[in-house]
């Protein structure tokens, strides 16, 4: 943080955060936010299907089931697409890591980042364990960790120089779930938010960009960190206060808690890989339907973007974090196949000789126009060189899938369908469906979807 300051007792604005966390109800919150934050589970859900076949998920479940398990009298849960039992800090681990290997998940384009990644599985794991939990007030417990980690998000992105990955803020609204599912009093939640503010991974997204590998966005930490930090906290561990809150140059982030939804105001990821490469992807389809175009076609592909984006890794990768941080990859991936989904992120594309061929005939350049409308927008243009000589192109495009227009329900459901269906079936697919989009309805189970989630694919 930009300042220092000492705040022995809690500050005027911790409590009104508190109160926030505490008392929302399901009631409270809009139901076009109740429904879209039910969507968003139904995405998360998918994306942690797909990412089963990654062998970042497999080495997560393992080591947690192995070396984060619940001691003796500890709570327990189970986990997600494999069913033994680990602690809750493992169990978010676990989950979190998986999501955060397939970069397909909902984000936020203020933050940088990502929140349900961390968000999910702090709730699954916590919602296991507990004896009844409907799906009103789970999902009101998930939008409450939404309007908590972005705003903390925002706050340290001001205050602080270095580009951090989701994790450094995501275990703030974890704490915010647990505060609710394990009934935290005020003074608790105050040691919880501290400890996990300390503790949470302030990494550098930008060296995990330039060497891509299974850390991904730091996500993987943020959540077992958020539910580490409540667990220390009920046992007396002492940590606040949490500067991206209680401290002064923090105040602009609070100031609409509870006025603002900034859960409807996030994307859908509708390719997975970096949402810097989404609009060179989106205008390269586009001239491909346009112009009925195959890879023979195609002599050559300029990439027009903001500088974050061109940053992003421009060679054949050699592994599935480096298509995921690429643009050039998926761009030609696009232009190739029609489509960029789990297959074109995985090892058995990465011989493909016309993605290999489109990749190598890439120019990526930063647009001005682009740059200056970051991080408001993710812009992007894609021009090519026909092998008929024809130069055709697209102008500047903001990425698809929100938030402006918002994403569409049945355009995350499609998408829910894609991930999930290779996966676990047809059958199942369907049922996690049913029960996610039900959990708005008075009587839902939350922990009769989590039941759905269990068995391995």
């Amino acid at each position: 943080m930009t300042t220092m300051q000492s705040w022995p007792e809690p500050s005027p604005r911790f409590a009104t955060v508190a109160a926030f966390i505490a008392d929302t109800t399901a009631d409270q919150i809009p139901a076009p936010v109740l429904s879209f934050a039910a969507h968003l589970v139904l995405d998360l859900i998918g994306v942690a299907a797909a990412a089963t076949k990654l062998h970042a998920s497999t080495i997560a479940r393992n080591h947690a089931a192995m070396h984060w398990a619940a001691g003796p009298g500890a709570p327990a849960t189970r986990l997600l697409f494999d069913g033994r039992a680990a602690s809750l800090p493992g169990a978010a681990f676990a989950l979190a890591t998986a999501l955060d290997n397939l970069d397909a998940h909902d984000g936020w384009q203020p933050s940088k980042g990502h929140a349900g990644a961390a968000l999910f599985p702090a709730l699954a794991a916590l919602a296991d364990s507990t004896a009844n939990l409907s799906g009103r007030d789970a999902l009101a417990s998930l939008v409450v960790g939404y309007e908590i980690a972005y705003r903390a998000s925002v706050a340290l992105h001001a205050t602080t120089a270095d580009y951090h990955t989701s994790g450094a803020w995501n275990a703030l609204g974890c704490v915010a779930i647990a505060a609710r599912l394990r009934a935290l009093p005020p003074a608790v939640l105050r040691e919880a938010l501290g400890i996990a503010e300390y503790h949470a991974p302030r990494s550098q997204m930008m060296r995990e960009i330039a060497n891509p590998t299974m850390l991904h966005d730091g996500t993987a930490w943020g959540a077992p960190t958020g539910l580490a930090s409540a667990l220390l906290a009920e046992s007396g561990f002492t940590g606040a206060p949490a500067a991206l809150i209680e401290f002064d140059d923090a105040a602009f982030a609070w100031a609409d808690l509870g006025a603002a939804w900034l859960t409807t105001e996030q994307y859908i990821k509708n390719y997975p890989v970096c949402r810097w490469a989404h609009a060179p992807i989106d205008t390269a389809l586009s001239l491909r339907a346009e112009h009925t175009l195959t890879a023979a076609d195609i002599v050559a592909v300029e990439i027009d973007t903001f500088a974050f984006s061109a940053a992003l890794f421009q060679g054949v990768p050699a592994n599935s974090p480096a298509a995921q941080y690429s643009l050039a990859w998926p761009v030609a991936a696009a232009l190739a196949r029609g489509h960029v989904g789990v297959e074109e992120v995985t090892e058995a594309s990465f011989i493909d000789p016309d993605i290999i061929r489109l990749t190598h005939a890439t120019k990526v350049r930063i647009d001005p126009a682009a740059e200056a409308a970051y991080p408001a927008q993710r812009l992007g243009r894609v021009a090519l060189t026909l092998a008929d000589g024809r130069r055709v192109a697209t102008a500047l495009r903001s990425a698809s899938g929100g938030p402006i227009p918002p994403p569409a329900p049945a355009d995350i459901i499609a998408k829910y369908r894609a991930f999930t269906t290779p996966v676990l079936g047809a059958e199942r697919t369907a049922a996690i469906e049913r029960a996610a989009l039900a959990l708005t309805q008075p009587g839902s189970d939350f922990k009769a979807l989590l039941d759905l989630l269990i068995d391995p694919p």
